[in-house]
C-alpha cells in the first residue's frame, strides 16, 4: 500500500498516512491538531540489492568514470 509522507502548514507535525485512493488525499488530517492544512512530502526510498557493484553501471563494464 503507497505510505505517503506529510508535514502539517499549521503546527509543522511530521507524519505518515496510507493512501489508497487518490480522493483520500483530499481529507488527510494532522493527527496531532487535527488540521487539514497539510503538504505532502518528498519521500526517500530504500532498496536492497545485491553487492556486485553499482545500479547505474552497465552490467559487465565499467561506469565511464575513473
Amino acid at each position: 500500500m503507497p505510505i505517503h509522507e506529510y508535514r502539517c502548514t499549521q503546527c509543522g507535525h511530521q507524519f505518515e498516512e496510507i493512501i489508497i485512493r487518490s480522493s483520500d488525499a483530499d481529507d488527510v488530517r494532522c493527527p496531532e491538531c487535527g488540521a487539514k492544512r497539510t503538504e505532502r512530502l518528498m519521500s526517500a526510498f530504500s532498496s536492497t540489492g545485491s553487492d556486485k557493484g553499482s545500479a547505474c553501471a552497465p552490467s559487465g563494464g565499467s561506469s565511464g568514470f575513473s
